[in-house]
């Protein structure tokens, strides 16, 4: 199998660079199908309008209904092959951008993906993750090409609420270690190869930048500024993030996040959240080094990220909701099996209680 690497066709991040918009665009598309959230709108349609001020480009807003699902992306298609419209546009955060990913596959039509937030690795990915109508885990979906455009402007995204670009860090977080299990097991890459060189190299310095920043961009976050530890871990979260797992390759982390959908405490949580549980989760499986381990802890607490069950919402654990858990994350559709050696249910129920065991302790010294 030949090693495949992969990535968005440009990838744009600068302060105010949504005003400039159009001069990326246009070459794609005139007629925008702008996929949002009413309350996203609010906040880009001034700068996408002074854009589009005295050009030939128009643009048709479609409201978002909050879930990436089958029925979701059903509607959505429908009202673009109406619209009359070229080009789709996701505004927002993960499951927008997904949701645009599988609706411009599905006609045809390119796609341009504008972050609001930096909680996700989805913009980079020609991967869409489908949920049910409930909110749990149902599939990935994968596309045979990244988005056409990413687009990113930091000060909105730096505007968003702390908690969204730390929860960004924490699905960031898994980024090189599950590229590194699925080197260590010569498994496939989310694009139908091998690891490339690159790909792990750019795992290691999205890794790395979060240990560096992490903790002064949440602070800064937290106090409305973008610095420019803010910039580099947007960048950590959005593009490194992204062509790192897609091109690395998903293990248990991720794995185990689908699994912690099914059970109902944990939706509150945003989905960098629990991926970063999901990592110590991985490392313990593993029997990383304490070392490595300590590391894990020590930035999933500066910047506060879960480290226990009970971070998770999960205060009372039942044994049989965790061992579904565990199920769940083992299912042969799943990327568990991307792991270095044999894995089953019951050590990922160890793993799990595990990890909870070790964040506790943690926080008690």
């Amino acid at each position: 199998m030949a090693k495949i690497i992969a990535s968005p066709s440009r990838y744009i991040q600068g302060k105010g660079e949504l005003k400039n918009i159009r001069t990326h665009v246009e070459k794609l598309g005139t007629k925008w199908f702008i996929l949002t959230s009413p309350s996203g709108k609010k906040r880009v349609e001034p700068a996408i309008g002074q854009s589009l001020s005295g050009s030939e480009c128009t643009a048709v807003y479609e409201d978002f209904n909050g879930e990436c699902c089958d029925s979701e992306i059903g509607r959505i298609t429908e009202v673009y092959q109406r619209s009359g419209c070229d080009v789709v546009i996701g505004i927002g955060g993960g499951k927008i951008h997904d949701t645009a990913k599988a609706v411009a596959h599905g006609v045809g039509a390119p796609v341009v993906i504008v972050p609001t937030i930096a909680s996700t690795d989805a913009p980079c990915s020609a991967l869409s993750v489908i949920y049910t109508d409930d909110g749990v885990f149902d599939r990935y979906l994968f596309l045979p090409a990244s988005p056409n455009i990413v687009l990113v402007d930091t000060d909105i995204v730096a505007a968003a609420p702390a908690r969204l670009l730390i929860s960004g860090m924490g699905d960031a977080l898994a980024t090189y270690f599950e590229a590194r299990a699925c080197r260590d097991s010569d498994a496939g890459n989310c694009v139908g190869g091998k690891t490339t060189l690159a790909a792990m190299q750019l795992a290691r310095l999205c890794y790395d930048t979060l240990l560096a920043d992490g903790f002064q961009a949440a602070l800064a976050v937290e106090n409305h500024v973008c610095t420019k530890a803010v910039e580099k871990v947007i960048e950590a979260n959005t593009y490194l993030s992204g062509i790192g797992f897609e091109s690395g390759g998903l293990a248990g982390a991720h794995a185990i996040h689908n699994g912690l959908t099914a059970i109902e405490q944990t939706h509150k949580l945003y989905h960098g959240e629990k991926v970063a549980f999901g990592t110590l989760v991985q490392l313990v499986l593993e029997d990383a080094a304490i070392e490595e381990l300590e590391e894990v802890l020590d930035f999933c607490m500066s910047v506060g990220l879960p480290t226990t069950l009970a971070d998770l919402g999960i205060e009372q654990v039942e044994p049989e909701k965790i061992m579904e858990v565990a199920r769940l994350a083992c299912a042969d559709t799943d990327t568990l099996h991307n792991m270095p050696f044999e894995v089953n249910a019951d050590m990922v129920y160890a793993a799990i209680m595990g990890a909870d065991a070790l964040g506790k302790a943690y926080k008690d010294e």
